[in-house]
């Protein structure tokens, strides 16, 4: 048959039990069905691409064909028993050879046996899924000619369905240097394209952007490739074409994962608070416990699908290498996603965010303040698992809220979020084990609620600025100068030599902190473990203290020492409790393993330098390379505005680099 019609009968298969039918295109009829946009898609197929109909899916096909130049044939539709389809295969019109015509006047051969093609299916949730792509033709295509086969004579030439009428913006073109496709089952499956895609507003499945917005992520994203030779994003696009999501990172991310990538902290906060910016931030902290950025999002909507895709992108950037541990807030889609793209790692639920929630989930109980006091005695003044399954259960007990919902939730997700169940976690500092611990937003200043998107992109450079200065600051005064001791401890002039500033005063008020641990005594031995009982006058509210017994085991062999209240892994430096103990042993120093690498001082760190510094460290390949990056740049971007800036530049250069060769030769 020459053309598929929808009505035509479908043939058996008695070896599968399902239904396939073989024909040229002729589609046409279904394309104004569908409710398909109309309009020419740039977009190459990729694997993992998703669209809501096999119709779509063929329209998609049929437009970028039309743009490329070639005509698409049905090659293949696979039916089940119950007449649905389940799988299809399009092709270049030039696929396959025609069988030998028994007609006094054959036709010429107009195939060429084309590889080119697409293969789909349909998924468990309906949707139909690319899942099998072959770009490359075995003949030559033009754009010239797409107009002239079958396959689309009634596409349009770059309409499109008009907006929903309470939106007025008009639809924006936007050309990246690199669109990637990611694929949501293949974790490293990549498509490439330089390319444009449309971006419109008000649509459920994609950006909601205003007037503007378009042309601020292009700015954008032109001036920080311009600034950051490394800089990296990828954008994922739903069946239209329209931007869906992005994700950017600059070279300051990746070099700054690998020195502090023990633990990730999402912050989505702006998309289950709807923000107008829709963003979510990967962060970690640095040598002086500051924040460091890792990444950022832009996403359409708290989706499975959308997260799924981010963490992702966010993986594939970072090389593969998951974080051993990553915080984040509750959102199911959000955990479902992390589960699925980090199998392995800690995953545990921001104590911050839970506890800000108090107020709103519980404040309208009659006995509030009661509760709120109980509620933080469970979670930040119990040691031990009985200890808070004990004071959870009063507390439930006691004021009568077994059945309030938002705290069964909490209860079933206690072992990721309430500090007993995470001792065994290095979690570096990111996790507040105190009420008066906070953790701020990265963007803290200059993101607010109502900040629109091209604000905020504007504003970007600034908060990095910031940031950047801050931990260049604090580098500068951990290498000049050290803060006094307080002490006769050893232990506090030992790691004076080798932590930051920032962070050596936290771990300074520890050892100051052995003075109000008055008393120890040792309830059990067994062979090189000793166990002690370390007693502290210890502050558990405002104005009020209690004494408190540590449990502290402490292997003599191994110079291995465990506190009950598990602050090395939550701080990444020793508790009072635990040096009483190796005080009290005889031991001078801490032992090595307790000395974290990433609060030290005396490691070299290459990180990319800072946009706004203007000192280059000559000695560093990173600062090197990118300050040279940085003039070469600015030379391309005088050298293209004509002709003669052109040829002068490309003079210039080629001499410049003749001149380093030689230059290189006699070094």
């Amino acid at each position: 048959m020459d053309e598929f019609s929808p009505n035509s009968e479908p043939t058996y298969d008695d070896e599968v039990d399902e239904f396939e039918i073989e024909g040229d295109c002729g589609m046409a009829d279904y394309i104004g069905q569908s409710g398909v946009i109309q309009g020419e898609n740039p977009l190459p197929p990729a694997v993992g691409m998703e669209f809501d109909s096999y119709e779509d899916v063929y329209y998609f096909y049929n437009c970028y064909a039309k743009e490329q130049g070639f005509g698409v044939r049905v090659s293949n539709t696979w039916y089940r028993k119950s007449k649905e389809r389940y799988r299809g295969k399009l092709s270049c019109s030039s696929a396959g050879f025609k069988k030998k015509s028994e007609a006094n006047r054959p036709r010429p051969e107009t195939r060429t046996g084309c590889p080119a093609m697409v293969k789909f299916r349909l998924t468990e949730n309906k949707r139909w899924r690319i899942i099998e792509v072959e770009l490359e033709h075995n003949h030559l295509i033009s754009p010239t000619s797409g107009k002239f086969y079958k396959s689309h004579k009634n596409v349009g030439g770059g309409t499109k369905r008009p907006l929903p009428s309470d939106s007025a913006e008009e639809v924006q073109k936007i050309r990246l240097f690199r669109t990637v496709i990611i694929d949501t089952e293949d974790n490293e499956k990549l498509y490439v394209d330089d390319g444009e895609f449309g971006i419109t507003v008000d649509q459920s499945n994609q950006l909601k952007l205003k007037l503007g917005d378009a042309q601020a992520i292009y700015s954008f994203f032109c001036h920080l490739q311009l600034m950051s030779p490394n800089f990296f994003y990828v954008t994922d696009l739903n069946e239209k074409g329209y931007l869906r999501s992005v994700f950017w990172a600059d070279a300051r991310c990746r070099v700054a994962y690998g020195y502090f990538g023990d633990v990730v902290a999402i912050d989505a906060t702006c998309l289950t608070d709807k923000y107008e910016v829709p963003l979510v931030v990967f962060t970690g902290v640095n040598h002086h416990g500051q924040p460091v950025l890792l990444g950022c999002g832009l996403l359409a909507g708290e989706m499975l699908e959308s997260f799924t895709w981010l963490f992702r992108a966010w993986l594939t950037y970072m090389l593969g290498r998951p974080p051993p541990a990553i915080i984040s807030d509750q959102s199911r889609s959000l955990q479902a996603a992390l589960a699925d793209v980090f199998p392995r790692a800690s995953l545990c639920l921001s104590i911050s965010h839970i506890m800000k929630k108090v107020p709103e989930k519980l404040g309208g109980l009659n006995e509030y303040e009661a509760i709120n006091v109980a509620l933080n005695r469970a979670v930040y003044h119990t040691l031990r698992v009985d200890e808070f399954e004990a004071a959870w259960e009063n507390m439930i007990q006691r004021y009568g809220i077994r059945d309030h919902k938002w705290l069964q939730t909490l209860y079933e997700d206690r072992k990721r979020w309430v500090p007993v169940y995470l001792k065994e976690t290095l979690l570096a500092g990111m996790f507040p084990i105190r009420p008066s611990d906070g953790v701020n937003s990265f963007f803290e200043g200059f993101l607010h609620k109502h900040t629109p998107l091209k604000d905020f992109l504007s504003n970007y450079d600034q908060a990095l600025q910031k940031i950047h200065q801050e931990a260049a600051l604090a580098d500068m005064e951990s290498r000049s100068s050290s803060p006094p001791l307080k002490t006769r401890f050893y232990f506090e002039l030992q790691l004076l030599k080798l932590y930051t500033n920032n962070i050596f005063k936290k771990f300074q008020s520890e050892v100051e902190g052995m003075y109000s641990c008055f008393s120890t005594r040792q309830i059990s031995a067994d062979g090189s473990i000793m166990t002690y009982i370390v007693k502290e006058h210890a502050e558990v509210a405002e104005n009020r203290r209690e004494t408190i017994d540590y449990e502290v085991i402490y292997n003599t062999s191994e110079a291995e020492v465990l506190c009950v209240c598990g602050l090395f892994n939550f701080r990444g430096y020793l508790c009072r409790h635990a040096m009483v103990i190796l005080n009290q042993s005889g031991m001078e120093e801490i032992p090595p393993q307790y000395i974290l690498s990433r609060w030290r001082k005396d490691i070299p760190r290459n990180y990319v330098l800072d946009n706004g510094c203007n000192v280059i460290d000559i000695n560093n390949p990173v600062h090197r390379y990118d300050h040279l990056y940085k003039c070469g740049m600015l030379v391309v971007e005088q050298g293209r505005k004509s002709q003669d800036c052109y040829k002068f530049a490309l003079q210039a250069l080629d001499d410049l680099l003749n001149k380093v060769r030689i230059a290189e030769d006699l070094a």
